[in-house]
């Protein structure tokens, strides 16, 4: 039933701005107010003030190039969090560690209508949304989340489910204009679940895959002194992928007020700025620096490197990241450069989200997508995803893409620049291919490491590299990637293992 939910719960996010707000529901109500006389009471939930905990955690890496059926690359959390109902704000102290990569503390606080983020030591102001998906977490917290259904205007029963093999009632209603959905146990009353669709849904690299669907699965659940019962463990989905579980060990309601905790400093509010437009993967500007690396071969550098390359007869775009948006910069420079030459193909060489994030466009376009072999899973579902809610041209003209899956030596194209696609097939870089360009001794090389200023920070990856240019005897005098602008290939042959 998960998939279905799931599905349903995207569909009502796409057509939520037409469907009429429903008229008070009893039913709803009835079954809202029996849940919260099980979690304690609605004067109880009504009257808490604030709620903190400490949970230890985990997060799959859905994102990194690592499998995307799993298993993933785990990060490792150490969450502390304040919800502060009466001064409506929100405290996060997350410490993450990915062993043996290190480990960093960032710190999110929300208070007054001001955001502050800190990494360390450091602090700075937030964006400017943070106030916003601080209010949802609030609103969508255990403590709250009855109550935000039981307030909400448009708050209707649908038909039960089956959830986790058991029976479920189930709610629905809307928070800030997006659907939500509630799955309240038949037999505790509990919520077992709660789906989101809204912004807080969308935040971090979520933004990239169009419609989002989040569902919070709640258990374990603990009766507190103060006469509330609250859920020690936290399952999170997104669009029905496991994206991370929290595990409370602590748990404190109503604990004395300390204003420290709650306080954004003088002079990092006074830089907060509450009308900077949100972070959108859309507005994402073409990188500025374009170089031509080789005779007929542009390398266009931002976050993500992409790199157009000239055949005579039409062009091919090595990458497709950030967003479709970005990918029509990305042709409108190709136009603009070459005016005339098609583009024939786009080569996608990793199954890690900034590689692929754009390629929709491209298939909207007709144009040819090269991807591996493996990481045929995620292009499909990343092609096939909804964007309704904010439809780019693949959703409004959909088309079967033309998806050309990379298994050995493929050739794209004649001439000088020719391209040679061949997977690397090494431990790390399993879901990633090299684009060899033998008419320049060019190797681009796709993303399996990254040079900072110690030097090269994973030798085990630059061994795979190596090893598969040898392996398809590819005479490499240069190479680049997607984090880096071209270097002599010899570097890498230096670099040793890693100590420690």
């Amino acid at each position: 039933m998960r998939h279905r939910s799931v599905t349903a719960l995207a569909a009502a996010c796409a057509i939520a701005a037409a469907v009429p707000a429903f008229a008070a529901d009893p039913a709803a109500s009835a079954i809202l107010k029996q849940a919260l006389a099980a979690q304690g009471g609605e004067a109880l939930l009504r009257g808490v003030k604030t709620v903190a905990f400490e949970s230890a955690g985990y997060r799959n890496m859905l994102e990194q190039s690592e499998r995307p059926e799993g298993p993933y690359l785990v990060e490792f959390h150490e969450l502390s969090e304040l919800h502060d109902h009466a001064r409506q704000a929100l405290r996060r102290q997350l410490q993450v560690r990915v062993p043996p990569a290190g480990s960093y503390t960032q710190t999110t606080l929300v208070a007054n209508g001001v955001a502050m983020q800190a990494w360390g030591e450091r602090q700075m102001p937030g964006g400017s949304q943070e106030p916003q998906l601080a209010a949802e977490a609030l609103a969508l917290s255990p403590e709250r989340a009855l109550l935000t259904a039981l307030d909400a205007k448009d708050a209707h029963r649908e038909a039960d489910q089956v959830v986790h093999g058991a029976p479920h009632q189930v709610v629905a209603f809307t928070l800030d204009g997006a659907p939500a959905r509630l799955y309240l146990s038949q037999y505790t009353h509990l919520p077992s679940a709660l789906e989101y669709a809204g912004p807080a849904a969308r935040s971090g690299y979520t933004a990239y895959l169009g419609d989002v669907v989040q569902r919070t699965s709640w258990g374990f659940w603990r009766l507190d002194k103060s006469g509330l019962r609250y859920p020690m463990q936290w399952d999170i989905q997104v669009n029905g992928m496991p994206d991370r579980t929290l595990m409370l060990r602590s748990l404190k309601v109503d604990a004395p007020y300390d204003p420290a905790l709650t306080t954004v400093p003088e002079a990092v509010a006074a830089r907060f700025d509450p009308k900077q437009p949100p972070r959108d993967p859309a507005m994402t500007p073409l990188g500025a620096k374009k170089t031509e690396i080789a005779p007929g071969v542009l390398l266009i550098e931002s976050t993500w490197n992409v790199a157009i390359v000239d055949q005579g007869d039409g062009l091919v775009v090595i990458e497709a990241p950030f967003s479709s948006a970005y990918s029509s910069k990305v042709l409108a420079e190709a136009a603009a450069r070459y005016p005339g030459k098609p583009v024939k193909a786009v080569v996608t060489t990793s199954d890690s989200w900034p590689h692929l994030a754009g390629i929709r466009e491209y298939a909207a376009r007709g144009i040819p997508v090269y991807a591996l072999d493996l990481s045929s899973p995620i292009v499909k579902r990343t092609l096939e995803a909804s964007h309704a809610g904010r439809p780019d041209a693949l959703q409004q003209a959909p088309r079967k893409a033309d998806l050309r899956l990379v298994a050995g030596r493929t050739v794209i194209g004649s001439g000088p620049n020719r391209i040679e696609l061949y997977p690397i097939r090494g431990a790390v870089a399993e879901r990633q291919m090299m684009a060899w360009l033998p008419g320049h001794r060019l190797l681009y090389g796709s993303d399996p490491f990254q040079k900072d200023s110690s030097g090269y920070n994973s030798p085990q990856a630059v061994s795979e590299l190596l090893q598969a240019a040898a392996r398809e005897r590819l005479d490499v005098d240069r190479f680049f990637m997607m984090h880096m602008p071209p270097a002599p290939f010899g570097e890498l042959r230096a670099v040793k293992g890693s100590e420690g």
